[in-house]
């Protein structure tokens, strides 16, 4: 059974560029995982992790090895379908609720890649600050799974060595300005700054200081973005959007000092006493509109004529560009009066 959101606001607005606003609180998400490869319980555990591998053994395990996957079906209060264009993110928040108390130093920006190099590597830096940051991606998919057939229960890998790195079937990822997914699982490796969606924070809490248990650590996606909102408004089409937590906090073979986190299956969380993931997000929808109907004001009128020959002259990609030539020129125009009213 999937639990309803709370819908702080869902207005029908005067304003004729957008029908509706939303502002909605998902407090649980409908999947949360512990993506790691030595999660017997898939789905069902009461805490959830993320770290780093031994980065002195680069050849196994993903450099972010113990990853929270995250999905809220954004289709209990904001309507699917339409188009992914259809829907413009105006603010989104995730947060999660930290479990274990005093372990790990609160980072609350990001570090280089270069600090998670190997000792041996010239490359390498040193991290001038305690810690290592929480960051929050997109998730791709691989052996075949999507968004929308990857369960809490789903395996980790399909065939080979589960050990191996980049072989995981959802993976934190970091996104193009298409919002295309790719695997951020291995960044010092491959060797590049990822661009997150966001760094985890914690309100009034210090630099360097030891993390408290049951403080909240608050995720502000860069909505802005346009790789980030184009991947947003994928997820809002087809009513699930999914996360991943990640960090690459130094550890060594079974030790560390690493964030652990509530999920939404812990008895704390089910009596009411913690917190499980959760997502606020503003969306406002934006109506269909007649190609001609360049300011979507549901009428093509002198303000589109005007919009057109703002844009008059070469013009690749332009929407007043109507007949696709490259040129907001009178072709265009035309079309725009032979639909005028």
């Amino acid at each position: 059974m999937r639990n309803a959101p709370s819908i702080l606001l869902a207005v029908a607005l005067a304003v004729p560029a957008f029908a509706e606003q939303f502002d909605v609180l998902f407090d649980q998400p409908q999947l949360d995982r512990w993506m790691y490869p030595f999660n017997s319980s898939a789905g069902a555990r009461a805490t959830m992790s993320v770290f780093g591998s031994d980065r002195e053994v680069p050849t196994q395990f993903d450099a972010r090895d113990g990853q929270i996957l995250l999905a809220f079906d954004t289709d209990l209060a904001i309507p699917p379908g339409g188009t992914a264009a259809g829907y413009r993110v105006t603010g989104a928040e995730v947060t999660l609720q930290v479990q274990n108390n005093q372990v790990f130093r609160y980072d609350p920006t990001p570090d280089a890649w270069t600090t998670f190099l190997p000792a041996t590597d010239a490359r390498r830096t040193v991290d001038a600050d305690a810690g290592q940051p929480v960051e929050l991606f997109g998730v791709g998919f691989r052996g075949g799974y999507s968004a929308a057939t990857f369960a809490e229960d789903t395996a980790f890998t399909g065939s080979g060595n589960f050990l191996s790195p980049g072989v995981r079937n959802a993976f934190a990822a970091v996104v193009d300005a298409a919002g295309t997914p790719s695997d951020v699982s291995n960044n010092p490796r491959v060797g590049f700054q990822p661009k997150n969606f966001a760094t985890g924070s914690i309100t009034g809490l210090a630099p360097g200081a030891l993390v408290p248990a049951d403080s909240v650590m608050r995720f502000t996606v860069d909505v802005n973005d346009p790789g980030i909102q184009a991947y947003l408004r994928q997820g809002l089409h087809a009513g699930r959007v999914f996360f991943a937590a990640s960090a690459l906090t130094i550890v060594q073979q079974q030790a560390g000092e690493y964030p652990v986190f509530y999920a939404k299956e812990n008895a704390f969380v089910t009596l009411g006493l913690a917190q499980a993931a959760r997502l606020r997000i503003k969306v406002e929808t934006v109506p269909a509109c007649a190609a001609e109907d360049l300011d979507c004001n549901g009428l093509v009128d002198f303000g589109d004529v005007a919009l057109a020959l703002i844009d008059f002259g070469p013009c690749t990609g332009c929407q007043a560009d109507l007949d696709g030539t490259g040129i907001v020129d009178y072709g265009d125009v035309a079309l725009i009066m032979l639909s005028y009213g």
